[in-house]
């Protein structure tokens, strides 16, 4: 074996560790935002993810293509990354990593995760009035999109997608925390974006404003159904999140773990 060859796994293990302090950073500025902070950064995250939903919907159908349409959808992610706001869906990785190490504690994240959560769904409910009563031509293709999450029901098809859901917005954060490049950090939102819109993912927050949407337009469907939805699918996303890439994740840096964990 020759010396490079040999000093690829030190290069590897140092790129790993660069990126576990840069989302210990992030975590601790997460956890420790104030309530208007976290209040501000949910909305808006929902309003961004808005963003992403109008043009899937607009896309979708002046073409009839998902797939043409999760492209169009990675604007909501794009959004999201630039703007710095908070999704839900996010939150199972940076400020987790910052927990583990007790840099920050349990009950800073449950706050982070319910806030979010909770505002997420304001900002989101919102933008979809707005698309609703904005582009009523968009009304039939939105209750379409949420015809086809709310039929799955709680069937191992729905679960599957929401762990998917989970697992494919963590991926994107961590594959974000690797760069301080914002140009780079676009890529992974694009990709996944992509991903979650054209295969139809089971996300709680994007299900919800396409149920949403259709609900203002006068859906079949009601409150109740959406809710039972959206719970199914942000069980998933907490599993998908966590077991998939967070604990994963920590396990690349064993030792920089337990050191954090010994220094606090």
């Amino acid at each position: 074996m020759s010396r490079d060859d040999a000093s690829k796994p030190d290069v590897a293990q140092r790129e790993s560790e660069r990126t576990f302090d840069r989302l210990i950073d992030e975590g601790q500025q997460r956890l420790g935002r104030s309530w208007s902070g976290l209040i501000a950064t949910g909305v808006l995250g929902g309003l961004d993810v808005g963003v992403g939903v109008l043009a899937l919907l607009l896309v979708e159908q002046e073409t009839g293509s998902k797939i043409l349409g999760g492209l169009a959808f990675a604007v909501g992610l794009i959004a999201l990354t630039l703007a710095r706001s908070e999704l839900f869906t996010e939150d199972f990785l940076v400020p987790v990593a910052a927990v583990v190490t007790k840099t920050s504690t349990w009950f800073s994240l449950l706050r982070l995760w319910a806030v979010t959560m909770v505002m997420n769904l304001l900002g989101g409910w919102l933008i979809a009035a707005l698309i609703a009563g904005g582009f009523p031509s968009l009304r039939s293709t939105a209750a379409e999109a949420a015809k086809f999450y709310i039929t799955l029901g709680t069937t191992w098809q729905a679960f599957a997608l929401a762990l998917m859901g989970g697992f494919l917005i963590t991926l994107m954060t961590h594959m974000q925390h690797s760069t301080d490049s914002d140009g780079l950090r676009v890529v992974p939102a694009t990709v996944v974006g992509f991903l979650l819109g054209a295969g139809q993912v089971n996300h709680a927050i994007v299900v919800s404003l396409l149920c949403f949407t259709a609900l203002h337009a006068g859906a079949s469907f009601g409150y109740a159904e959406w809710f039972g939805l959206f719970a199914f699918a942000a069980l998933g996303n907490l599993i998908g999140g966590l077991v998939l890439v967070t604990v994963l994740s920590l396990l690349q840096v064993p030792d920089k773990v337990a050191a954090e964990r010994r220094s606090n």
